[in-house]
């Protein structure tokens, strides 16, 4: 295992750094580092490391959630309410809607199969976009109309919306049937993962202010309150849905709003975890990924997702109908929405491993979407952003 974690440092950060310095994002490197040492080409990750896998990349995503919710300032959020709801959902939608009608023709696929591949390649992928925001908003660009700030917060919540939906079609498949609770699950687990981050996050702030201790214990601490939440949404799974989470970027929200000077001393504290936590992340990513199925994609693959993402692009723009945003604007919001890594990463391999049968299909196609929305992404943010906000 040491010797592994050796290998994703140095050749994860070498990368990271040829990559910046010819004006690549560093994440791609950490994709591609993840791609030749995993299993599928060099194989010189540890077993031990690859089955605690989907820990580590939920422990990264826990990090950067809090970074987060320690950066989202209220007052911003609610000045963009309307466009970031609509953006939490009818992206999405129009995605997986678009994959329902096209996946049947192209690849003969049942309607509902279709419906899981929707939503196994809808979900944006928030340790793409949510660290740029948050240098955006660090940074002030994008302030006079919080357009980080509402990419920020809808990107979390469509997440939440498309794993929902996921669960709810795949239990369809397994023949539990359609229940209107699926969907109206939805707003509940958004709902009391909001109030879970709030308790949590008061309570916090009273308990540090009773008792005196360092910045880093509390940030230790913070974690592990964190790493219950989201525990808690998998022990009450199959009971009540809740968004661990967005609970834990709710209780980064909840000390900002409450206690703003610990909440800007801890930022800076998580700046530096999230340095190791994002190389994790996207080497783990990378490994993940089986390329040989990229060789199997076919050229109806290719015209499936990117007619997707054309149909995701309208999504936004409906979203952000009547707001002030011009087309620069709306343009680096309909960027910002495609990246596509961690989920598709995380569940491409589900309806496969229960027996789906378009399962080798849909994995080759999550694993494809990664493949061209990641870079596009990643590379659209980071080269417009000053043009779009100058």
């Amino acid at each position: 295992m040491l010797f592994s974690l050796a290998l994703i440092i140095i050749v994860g950060f070498t990368l990271s750094g040829i990559f910046n310095r010819i004006r690549i994002p560093g994440i791609i490197a950490m994709i591609i580092t993840g791609i030749l040492l995993g299993p599928y080409v060099l194989d010189c990750i540890s077993q031990d490391i690859l089955n605690i896998s989907p820990d580590l990349r939920e422990i990264a995503l826990i990090v950067i959630l809090l970074k987060a919710g320690l950066t989202l300032d209220l007052k911003d959020l609610k000045k963009v309410g309307r466009p970031a709801l609509l953006l939490s959902f009818v992206p999405a939608t129009l995605e997986i809607l678009t994959i329902v009608i096209l996946a049947p023709l192209l690849f003969g696929i049942p309607i509902l199969e279709a419906a899981i591949l929707g939503t196994v390649i809808a979900a944006v992928s928030p340790a793409v976009i949510v660290p740029r925001m948050i240098f955006l908003i660090q940074h002030n660009y994008g302030k006079e109309k919080n357009i980080p700030q509402m990419i920020l917060a809808a990107a979390s919540v469509d997440d939440i919306y498309v794993i929902i939906l996921f669960t709810a079609f795949l239990g369809m498949y397994q023949g539990q049937g359609f229940s209107i609770l699926s969907l109206i699950s939805v707003p509940i687990s958004i709902i009391l993962g909001l109030l879970l981050g709030l308790i949590c996050g008061l309570f916090l702030i009273w308990f540090f202010k009773k008792v005196h201790i360092r910045d880093t214990i509390k940030v230790m601490i913070i974690l592990s309150v964190s790493f219950l939440l989201v525990s808690l949404e998998d022990l009450l799974t199959g009971y009540i849905q809740i968004s661990g989470l967005l609970a834990v970027m709710s209780l980064g929200v909840t000390m900002l709003k409450f206690y703003g000077i610990l909440a800007e001393r801890l930022m800076g504290k998580f700046s530096k975890i999230w340095v190791g936590a994002e190389l994790l992340l996207f080497v783990l990513v990378g490994a993940a990924v089986d390329i040989s199925y990229i060789g199997n994609a076919g050229l109806l693959s290719f015209v499936l997702v990117l007619t997707a993402l054309l149909f995701r692009i309208i999504g936004v723009n409906i979203s952000l109908i009547k707001t002030d945003l011009n087309k620069k604007e709306k343009a680096f919001c309909s960027i910002s929405y495609l990246p596509k890594a961690t989920v598709q990463a995380a569940i491409g391999a589900v309806p496969l491993a229960m027996g789906v049968p378009s399962g080798n299909l849909i994995l080759t196609i999550a694993v494809l979407s990664i493949m061209i929305t990641a870079p596009i992404g990643a590379v659209g943010i980071d080269r417009s952003f000053k043009n779009v906000f100058s």
